[in-house]
């Protein structure tokens, strides 16, 4: 795995601010193969690789780093450059020497703190496991039958010795950060004679049971409360697999279970601010339709409200920008009506239009996407379904009548409703959105927003279904 480190100031805030208490950190190591040169101490936060300092080598490759306090609990890397780097553990003890003949991490040997070389055992033992794991796997994909599932219950028996390392450390350094960060890997799955049998019966209801099951235990040995996890790698996936994949990916399942999230690291400021800021930005780039109201759920309730004590001017502004053009066309809210001039200059409302279902459509002749999109809405979705119920209102965003014209002409899309709004009076710019192009929306026939920004598949596979 390819890593970038990335140097901010704010990693070192972080490493003086924390952990004072204690006999302070020392850091021995020994790199032959980088006598008279330098490698570089780094360590995780959240999903990113931060410098804290250069460690020079002598002409032995022996280097030192000594500092009056401790350092933050976590992982940390020894760095040298993009193919030659290694981990190890820093936990409450922080007194520790690290030598290797070369970068390879099964090469390492470390002395000293205890939490630090246990975690070293593990790193090479499960190194082994892995060997044998992949190893059963080809001969698994060899096999049939009996031989197949003899080679499976081998493999579940390396998961379970896998899980027994786990705990036995977790119980033999009780609140120690290896035990912690250990046991954070840990998800007790559900056995299929633990399902009660009323679920069993019915395969929804069985479903229902399961994905429960998952959500209630996702984070069951994995405390988000405990701010040593920021300084691991596990942090931001642990969060992007719980929010994209275990959760059903609608707005109305997402919202609770984020500001559940919220309200139980609040008490723990650095925690709180990653986790409000990653489900902010997760939300805003979001892929799943309507996941933009979270965007402004969150910004609304915890940055533009000031909660969010460590946003600076330029951020709120960003923020508050977005939220204006986002917060007027939300799934499941009215589109606002607007008056407008068509292309032969009568008037044309919005809310006038009596079909089931209609698609309002932004656009300037000069997008690339716009210049495929609307002439393949017209032909292949708007003629086979104009007579169904359905319609199409196509506002040009720009102020060219001629270009305007022009485009209509060239593509004989003429028999939908073509409209636009010279000078602005309507405020479309920031109520639609149209800050790129094609901005497109789907209205019921009361004209609320029931889809935004989707693909010309997505309308032929709606509209039969539901005209």
């Amino acid at each position: 795995m390819k890593y970038q480190i990335k140097i901010f100031i704010l990693s070192l805030f972080l490493i003086s601010t924390l952990d004072s208490q204690g006999s302070g950190f020392e850091l021995k190591v020994k790199l032959p193969s980088v006598a008279n040169g330098e490698v570089i101490l780094t360590h995780y936060y959240a999903s990113n690789i931060l410098v804290y300092d250069t460690i020079r080598l002598d002409v032995a490759g022996n280097g030192i780093l000594v500092r009056d306090t401790l350092l933050p609990q976590g992982i940390y890397k020894i760095y040298l450059n993009q193919d030659n780097h290694f981990d190890f553990l820093l936990g409450a003890e922080q007194k520790v020497s690290l030598e290797s003949p070369d970068f390879n991490q099964t090469n390492v040997q470390v002395e000293g703190a205890i939490e630090s070389v246990e975690f070293m055992k593990y790193l090479n033992w499960i190194t082994g496991l892995q060997e044998k794991r992949m190893t059963l796997e080809k001969k698994r994909g060899e096999k049939s039958g009996q031989e197949k599932a003899a080679i499976e219950n081998q493999l579940a028996g390396l998961n379970e010795q896998v899980h027994a390392y786990w705990k036995s450390k977790y119980d033999e350094y009780p609140g120690s950060f290896l035990g912690t960060f250990l046991m954070s890997n840990y998800f007790r799955e559900l056995r299929e004679e633990d399902i009660p049998d009323e679920y069993k019966s019915n395969d929804s209801l069985k479903w229902v049971y399961q994905y429960n099951y998952i959500k209630n235990h996702y984070f069951e040995y994995y405390d988000l409360t405990d701010e040593r996890m920021l300084f691991t790698p596990s942090i931001k996936p642990k969060l992007e697999n719980y929010f994209d994949r275990v959760l059903l990916q609608m707005y109305d399942s997402v919202k609770p279970a984020a500001y559940e999230i919220i309200q139980k690291v609040e008490p723990h400021p650095r925690m709180y601010r990653f986790v409000v800021s990653h489900l902010l930005n997760s939300s805003l780039n979001s892929k799943i339709m309507g996941m933009d109201a979270l965007f402004v759920d969150i910004a609304k309730d915890y940055y533009l409200s000031g909660k969010a004590t460590w946003a600076d001017k330029s951020t709120l502004d960003k923020i508050r920008e977005n939220v204006l053009f986002l917060e007027n066309n939300l799934v499941g809210k009215n589109a606002r009506d607007f008056q407008m001039e068509t292309d032969t200059g009568d008037p044309f409302r919005l809310y006038q239009l009596p079909a089931k279902y209609t698609v309002l459509v932004f656009f300037e002749p000069n997008c690339s996407h716009c210049r495929e999109y609307v002439p393949q809405l017209y032909n292949e979705v708007y003629i086979p379904f104009r007579d169904k119920g359905f319609d199409v209102v196509a506002v040009y965003t720009m102020e060219n009548k001629n270009e305007w014209v022009g485009f209509l002409e060239k593509h004989q899309l003429h028999d939908w409703h073509n409209v636009w709004d010279q000078h602005h009076l309507t405020r479309f710019k920031i109520v639609y959105d149209t800050r790129t192009t094609p901005s497109v929306y789907l209205l019921d026939k009361d004209k609320k927003i029931i889809a935004k920004r989707f693909t010309i598949d997505f309308l032929k596979e709606f509209l039969p279904r539901n005209l």
